[in-house]
């Protein structure tokens, strides 16, 4: 299974017949990522506060009201980019099915805590 995936046929750019095979050395890493089953509301909050909801570099860089430099987010050239962002994903939502848990603007919070008495 993972050498089936690991070697990909692509599509051909060129005649019928030719096919490009690719070596995909990242893709156990990205099945092992796609596998990880969130059941502890401990892991789920820890997956959301370690992977961020942006890209914490995108920036703009400005001189008296006046920008400079946009650089933009670079998530997107990691190549586990969607993986993570699907674990957060089902991290929040299994945060969001127990009842003790509120999401809160992309961040876990123990609704206990957010009570005003």
């Amino acid at each position: 299974m993972i050498i089936s995936g690991i070697l990909r046929n692509q599509q051909s750019t060129g005649t019928a017949g030719q096919g490009h095979h690719s070596i995909d050395v990242l893709y156990p890493m990205r099945c092992w990522l796609k596998q990880i089953e969130i059941n502890n509301i401990a892991i789920a909050r820890l997956i959301c506060r370690l992977i961020p909801a942006q890209c914490p570099f995108a920036r703009t860089i400005s001189w008296k009201q006046r920008k400079l430099i946009v650089i933009p987010p670079l998530c997107k050239i990691n190549p586990f980019y969607d993986e993570l962002m699907e674990l957060r994903f089902r991290a929040l939502c299994f945060l969001a099915d127990q009842p003790s848990e509120s999401i809160y603007i992309g961040r876990a919070i123990n609704a206990e805590a957010t009570k005003s008495y």
